[in-house]
């Protein structure tokens, strides 16, 4: 009896190692089934719903260029002096050329976008910003319009980096604002930027070069910007023929900048005129400028 009992609990053993082997097998079978119809599911949707086209291609199929770089149009003055003509017109060119462009509102322009600016990879920068020359040095600063304290960003005021900017002529209770210098640029950015040309709208841009030198510094490879006070109507005009000249018609900087004042003339008030460094970038084109040649 114990040995048929012992053959006995054998088969029986087969039998329920065969039914585990079942109960096993078959939801294993089941999710493969499941993983195949999901795989062809996926397959499926994505070649019929996969976009016709990545980002900046249209312009660049449109065009025949190649460019995939990106620009960005800071508008700072477009709280005290917008110029929607001239986004809009900028913003065409670059597009027409490849370039991806970001529009910054001036809401948006505060301490902390400049300080990130660099890690967007910009190869094109407009500052259509306010600027002002506040003392020896560092002589020229860019305004934010972020609401100036005291009591922020203390290690930078205590540096230097930043300081207290407000429009002329003042009265007693204007606002005040942040506003960053060449220091700042030079401690305080996220990473550098990358092949960058930096057109600088503002007064003063090119008055003294700490400002322009603190760019290069950091990454970019040429500063454009003013010789001294100029209107936003006329650096908006200018703008636009500088980015036409540039851009559009593949124009060296030197080029470009002596087209732009020959149409469009120094400043009307106050007789500024454009100015480029460093000086040895002035016969190279904006593309090989990007392109880092």
């Amino acid at each position: 009896m114990k040995a048929k009992g012992k053959r006995g609990g054998t088969k029986a053993q087969i039998r329920t190692l065969k039914e585990k082997e079942r109960r096993i097998a078959t939801p294993i079978f089941l999710a493969l089934i499941l993983i195949v119809i999901g795989l062809s599911a996926y397959l499926t949707y994505s070649l019929i719903y996969q976009p016709s086209h990545q980002p900046g291609n249209a312009e660049n199929q449109e065009t025949g260029s190649e460019n995939q770089f990106k620009a960005a149009i800071v508008d700072q003055l477009s709280l005290t002096f917008p110029n929607q003509t001239f986004i809009e017109r900028a913003t065409n060119i670059l597009k027409q050329s490849g370039y991806t462009v970001d529009y910054y509102s001036g809401e948006k322009v505060t301490v902390e976008f400049y300080r990130d600016l660099p890690t967007h990879d910009y190869r094109v920068i407009v500052l259509r910003v306010h600027s002002a020359l506040c003392g020896d040095s560092p002589p020229v600063n860019l305004f934010t319009s972020e609401a100036y304290s005291a009591t922020k960003y203390l290690h930078e005021q205590l540096t230097d980096q930043i300081g207290e900017a407000t429009f002329l002529p003042y009265h007693e209770g204007d606002p005040a604002y942040f506003s960053i210098n060449a220091g700042f640029l030079r401690q305080s950015l996220h990473e550098r930027f990358q092949n960058a040309t930096i057109i600088m709208m503002g007064c003063n841009g090119l008055a003294y070069e700490d400002l322009a030198k603190a760019f290069i510094e950091k990454g970019a490879k040429v500063y454009i910007g003013w010789s001294g006070s100029v209107l936003a109507s006329h650096t908006d005009q200018a703008t636009i023929s500088l980015l036409n000249d540039l851009i559009l018609k593949k124009q060296t900087v030197r080029q470009a900048g002596e087209n732009t004042m020959n149409e469009v003339g120094p400043d009307p008030s106050w007789k500024s005129i454009l100015g480029y460094y460093p000086a040895e970038v002035g016969e190279q084109t904006l593309e090989n400028i990007s392109n880092g040649l």
